[in-house]
């Protein structure tokens, strides 16, 4: 990952996304020493994974009654 001034990150924006989406860089954006942001590539997909992990898991039997349980449990406060 590459480090980049706040003010260097602005003015080249677009030159900074086709650097992250066309050659999967990433960058630690970086205001008066400090980082405050890191700029980098939206990983793959995930959602069809974790669904394949989920499917493999045996469904609790307890788990709506659990639920229910503590949602009986609650307490909503009244704000003003």
């Amino acid at each position: 990952m590459h480090d980049i001034s706040a003010t260097e990150a602005a003015r080249h924006f677009s030159d900074l996304l086709d650097a992250v989406e066309h050659r999967g860089e990433g960058f630690a954006i970086v205001r008066r020493g400090k980082t405050v942001a890191h700029l980098s590539p939206v990983g793959e997909g995930r959602g069809k994974r974790v669904k394949a992990l989920l499917a493999e898991l045996t469904p609790d039997p307890a788990w709506d009654s659990d639920l229910a349980d503590l949602r009986a449990a609650l307490i909503l406060e009244e704000r003003p």
